[in-house]
């Protein structure tokens, strides 16, 4: 064997995160996999020795309770009833919590501690901003539940490669500090669109351990192409974890696919241990049910990358929000003139990572300002993020744009530099009134309808049986694809004979 690297000093196994049942489905799926069809993955899963599985959090608790008719709370109790050992983890957008606004601190203790009742043990925390004021409130209520606070550092460029003068080495090292002041148990970089290249990765890894003692977590989409590459890279620098799909759910807009890594460093110091006939037999069940779920899939492009993110960056979710947006209204043409605006409007705005929520305000207000001219329609959460309710910006929004944005603004146009929270009013009793009629109704109840004023209210009421199950909620079984199958089988073969007459 040819000589192996020193691993960055850390010749450990390499450990993995399975995100299959969470990121996995959000992006390939939209979150529409159901918890039924996790069942049989989830006990060989729990065989698998992971360090821990992604179930939970970022979409899943808006599908799931808008889309699927299913109780989010009850997606943790069940996986956890076949795997019984793997730690679970979450995606908790700090003080966004599972939404796409800041909630009340009220609000945000009263969900962490329920998520921790219902079986959450990994925090995945992050802000859309890196402003870790908007951690404060959620990252204590995890500490006192004796769970596992990862902080998190969102990876966003200006530049082709980590550097200029926002998003360079120093950036992502200070943000690592500040995690650790904090308490960090662990800290992932997550990028959120592909774009960290290889050796970016190892210089960036290679700092992070030098700097750090908290485990060092990398979590990267395969949109570009370059995430296997990265995750390589990020374990030589010495990585202690990375994130995986199993193979089906892997790739496109999902994440490096656990199988061939395993096989890369098997025989390494940095030997995974994990069993790859187990992953192959997972990947077989995965495999059964996935036709259910092929209406969200892609079938017209061939690549399974998105070599554009390469150039305009823009994260495969926030792309297809643009092409919804301008396909309502007619100019789906205009989208490379939007790419464009996006790197503008996002300069103007402060600079954001590209992530939810703010990937979606940019998006938005890039398409309006494409539409009908620059500022000229501004949208409230575009006034938000200008004027500091989301927290502090990379860099500080065009002064002018600013004006303009902020003119006859409810809050004035003077920025706000506080903690976003600090100007909320308590939120809790006013979800309490909105389920007070609904017999049987528990604090997970309140939550769902706090979290989501209307469709977590009325998801409530469906569950509680004061409001039919929309028939659009209920999904398609094996027999509905097999009846599909069988009718386009049937239009082929007339369409066959049609023409052989």
């Amino acid at each position: 064997m040819s000589q192996e690297p020193d691993w960055g000093g850390n010749p450990t196994p390499l450990k993995i995160m399975d995100i299959t049942l969470r990121d996995g489905t959000q992006s390939l799926f939209a979150t529409r996999m159901r918890t039924e069809d996790m069942i049989p993955v989830a006990e060989r899963l729990d065989e698998a020795g992971f360090w821990a599985a992604e179930v939970w959090g970022g979409a899943t608790f808006d599908a799931m309770s808008r889309f699927l008719g299913e109780d989010p709370w009850e997606r943790p109790r069940t996986l956890r009833k076949y795997c019984k050992k793997t730690p679970f983890s979450m995606l908790l957008r700090g003080q966004n919590l599972v939404g796409y606004r800041n909630y009340a601190d009220d609000v945000a203790r009263k969900f962490v501690d329920l998520a921790c009742e219902a079986g959450i043990n990994v925090f995945r925390t992050f802000d859309a901003l890196n402003d870790y004021r908007n951690f404060e409130t959620v990252v204590e209520r995890i500490k006192a539940n004796g769970q596992h606070f990862q902080g998190t550092i969102c990876y966003s460029l200006t530049e082709r490669r980590m550097g200029g003068e926002v998003f360079n080495l120093d950036y992502y090292l200070d943000k690592a500090r500040q995690l650790e002041e904090m308490g960090a148990d662990s800290i992932c970089i997550k990028d959120m669109a592909g774009l960290i290249a290889p050796y970016d990765a190892y210089e960036l890894v290679s700092a992070l351990k030098k700097q750090c003692s908290a485990p060092i977590h990398l979590h990267s989409h395969y949109t570009s192409g370059m995430a296997s590459m990265s995750m390589l890279k990020a374990a030589e620098a010495g990585v202690d974890i990375i994130d995986c799909c199993l193979a089906p759910f892997a790739l496109r807009t999902s994440h490096p696919a656990v199988e061939p890594i395993i096989v890369a460093l098997e025989g390494t110091a940095r030997d995974t241990g994990l069993d790859l006939k187990l992953m192959l037999e997972m990947g077989q069940e995965l495999e059964k049910i996935a036709p259910k779920y092929r209406d969200f899939w892609m079938p017209n492009k061939m690549s399974v990358i998105d070599t554009g993110v390469l150039v305009h960056q823009v994260p495969g979710g926030m792309i297809s929000n643009l092409v919804s947006q301008l396909k309502q209204a007619g100019a789906l043409d205009r989208l490379p003139e939007v790419y464009q605006e996006v790197a503008v409007a996002r300069s103007e705005m402060g600079t954001p990572p590209l992530v939810t929520p703010t990937s979606q305000i940019v998006g938005v207000q890039a398409v309006l300002n494409v539409l009908f001219g620059k500022y000229k329609m501004v949208t409230n959460e575009t006034k938000g993020l200008v004027y500091g309710l989301y927290g502090k910006t990379p860099t500080p929004p065009d002064p002018e744009v600013r004006a303009k944005v902020l003119k006859k603004y409810k809050y004035g146009s003077d920025p706000f530099e506080g903690r976003p929270a600090d100007i909320l009013e308590p939120e809790m009793d006013q979800a309490r009134d909105r389920v007070a009629d609904i017999e049987g109704a528990d604090e997970f109840d309140v939550m769902t309808a706090a979290i989501y004023d209307q469709t977590g209210t009325q998801f409530v009421r469906i569950k509680h049986g004061l409001e039919p199950m929309p028939e659009a909620m209920q999904g398609k079984t094996l027999e509905d694809v097999a009846k599909e199958d069988e009718i386009m089988a049937e239009c082929a073969k007339k369409a066959q004979e049609a023409l052989a007459k």
